[in-house]
């Protein structure tokens, strides 16, 4: 669309109601608690609502110096954004990390703690209903909330709405002549205005208009005014006339190219997008969509992107149900989120090409046309961050259709993968889970024990991993029982461990025990020697914390042997260090002087060099108690040649305290 023209009286309105009087204060009834000011900009689609808001905030930005961040809260095909999206997009916004699976409730407190105290100013566009905005108004005065939607807001409190009509007459025709130039305005101005006035003078539709005439420089733009006059009026008013006029101007395959891009998720588009969905190239996918542009179809966004404007996606659904069979449109769905998961693939492999996995990597991008391929780490790195929203709306779409589930089993993988590979496990956790529970979904609706059992492992690994462990403990469960029902032993001894493991964390040490118990009996029997060693020592940990020192010994004494006989160097010293503290708590500390003696040695083999140092320390200690201060000290010198200048040297001179 082209640039922002007239509406300088709303933009005074809007200005000069940041600092207005309150309509609690003015009826005299008492002020409630202080929050943002809310400023609503109210319009039917196509009224250009979104780009007024855009222009005000970038007036007043600099008196909100703690930045902008704006959420789209309805989607082109008229879905409510869930709230919990809504706020983990506008915290992310504002550089701050959402915790993964947080509920909506703690998540809002998260974005009004983060606000507290800042000059920020919140975007959200296209609002649905109060609710939506409610959840996400900051509790402070000096933030500035600025709303768009079709009507009031009622039920928030304060907020006047600014309701927008068309544009006045000179900056209707002002938009018309930067879209076609001044030649033909000033030839017939008269011809201009009526066409402003078809157009219902919104901006939606003079850009229709305009693209239309920019197309076709030798049409009247008096003879277009007069096409719209004798139109019938139609369900959608101006929108519908102008909108039926380009389209019947385009050529067949754009016309049937344009109806399915109400296909693409989020209303987000790029050539690739558009090129699956119309089974064409992606470089005359990419042309048809500058053309889009041209005509108002589409706007252009950053990072190569297209944006759907929401008030033409009704008109487009509807040409889609009319004109599309739905076996047509269910193939154009699968190719586009096939083209996604191959996307992925290519992203995903230049991340690990410089990885253990390069030679996977490479073997994976030699099975790609070179169309699908990025030139380099970082161009794959920005691609998945900037088509992030679409992606996950296309995982979302793609579970929720139900007739495609392994093509949106695949998809969810691949951005899993593609996630992991480019942030870090850690670092995604918030788009992770989403993902999981998607992958959970779909499983339990097919009844895959196998995938139902590792998404809720998944699951309660992020559970646990922020705090939540009573919401693991039960998903762990739940992945026993579908482990079991897989018959997969490797979900079913991994979800015994995970039981075991939340115990622990909840410090009920019997019911820890008796799980890791259950895991090693599991891997005993099926010969799992890595993780019957792992599993002895977290019996041993488990009955260190409980006081049973005898039991303890005996686990850690297994697990040492358990790595002996795998050759795990650093396993066996770590487990033997464990045994030498849990002698010292038993009140052995001769035993524990030799059991450390033998740990530093192969700590040493192993080139553990924080190890033997907390091992030194540890036996330093030992000799103390035992009345040989010279020897304590000779350990304690030896611990800090180790250290030297690790930052980490004060914790483990103190770690045996």
């Amino acid at each position: 669309m082209a640039d922002f023209v007239g509406r300088r009286r709303e933009l005074k309105e809007l200005r000069e109601d940041i600092a207005r009087t309150g309509l609690d204060t003015l009826s005299g009834r008492k002020a409630k608690a202080p929050r943002a000011r809310v400023l609503l900009v109210a319009g039917r689609p196509g009224s250009g609502r979104t780009a007024l808001a855009e222009a005000f905030v970038r007036e007043v930005a600099d008196q909100y110096p703690d930045g902008l961040v704006r959420v789209r809260l309805t989607a082109p095909g008229g879905e409510p954004l869930e709230t919990e999206r809504a706020v983990r997009t506008l915290l992310e916004g504002l550089g701050e990390r959402t915790p993964p699976g947080a509920c909506e409730d703690d998540l809002s407190a998260a974005l009004r703690e983060t606000l507290a105290g800042r000059r920020a100013i919140l975007l959200l566009d296209d609002a649905a209903d109060p609710q939506q905005v409610d959840a996400l108004l900051p509790d402070t005065p000096e933030c500035l909330v600025v709303v768009t939607a079709e009507g009031p807001l009622t039920g928030i409190p304060d907020v006047r709405p600014c309701t927008l009509g068309g544009l006045d007459t000179g900056s209707a025709v002002a938009l018309l002549a930067r879209i076609i130039g001044d030649t033909r305005i000033t030839v017939d101005p008269r011809a201009a205005e009526d066409l402003a006035e078809e157009c219902g003078a919104l901006p939606a539709v003079l850009a229709l208009a305009g693209g239309w005439l920019a197309a076709h420089p030798k049409a009247a733009v008096a003879d277009l005014a007069k096409q719209l006059h004798e139109m019938a009026p139609g369900t959608f008013g101006p929108l519908g006339r102008a909108f039926r006029i380009v389209y019947e101007s385009l050529p067949q395959p754009a016309q049937r190219t344009l109806r399915l891009l109400p296909l693409a998720p989020a209303g987000i588009l790029d050539s690739h997008t558009a090129s699956a969905l119309a089974g064409c190239s992606v470089a005359a996918a990419q042309s048809t969509l500058e053309d889009f542009a041209r005509l108002g179809l589409v706007r252009h966004d950053r990072d190569g992107l297209f944006l759907l404007p929401g008030c033409l996606a009704p008109l487009l659904r509807s040409l889609l149900e009319a004109k599309e069979r739905p076996a047509e449109v269910q193939l154009a769905r699968a190719r586009m989120l096939e083209r996604t998961v191959r996307l992925l693939t290519s992203c995903r492999a230049m991340a690990e090409l410089s990885e253990e996995e390069a030679a996977e990597a490479r073997e994976a991008l030699d099975g790609l046309p070179r169309a699908l391929r990025f030139p380099d780490r970082r161009a794959a790195a920005t691609w998945l961050d900037t088509r992030l929203p679409a992606l996950t709306a296309s995982a979302d779409l793609a579970v929720a259709d139900g007739g495609l589930d392994t093509l949106a089993r695949r998809l969810v993988s691949a951005l899993v993968r593609a996630l992991a590979a480019h942030r870090g496990t850690e670092a995604a956790a918030p788009e992770l889970y989403g993902l999981h529970r998607l992958v959970l979904g779909v499983a339990e609706r097919r009844h895959l024990h196998r995938e139902q059992a590792a998404a809720l492992l998944n699951l309660a690994d992020l559970d646990a991993a922020t705090g939540r462990t009573t919401e693991a403990l039960e998903r762990y469960r739940a992945a026993l029982a579908a482990g079991k029902a897989a018959k997969d032993p490797y979900a079913t001894g991994r979800a015994m461990e995970s039981v075991g493991g939340a115990y622990q964390e909840l410090a009920d040490w019997p019911r820890a025990s008796d799980w890791f118990g259950r895991a090693l009996a599991h891997a005993l029997a099926r010969g799992e020697r890595p993780d019957e060693a792992r599993l002895y020592g977290r019996l041993g940990n488990v009955h260190t914390y409980a006081g049973r020192y005898g039991e303890a010994l005996r686990s850690w004494r297994a697990a040492a042997a358990g790595y002996r006989r795998l050759a795990d160097v650093p396993g066996q010293a770590k487990a033997l260090s464990e045994m030498a503290r849990v002698q010292e708590y038993a009140g052995r500390p001769e035993e524990s002087l030799h059991t450390c003696r033998e740990a530093i040695e192969l700590a040493r083999r192993a080139g553990d060099v924080r190890l033997q140092a907390a091992l030194q320390v540890r036996l330093a200690d030992t000799l103390d108690r035992l009345g040989d201060p010279a020897a304590a000290r000779l350990h304690r010198s030896a611990a800090d040649r180790l250290l030297g200048d690790d930052p980490a040297a004060c914790e483990i001179r103190s770690s045996s305290d």
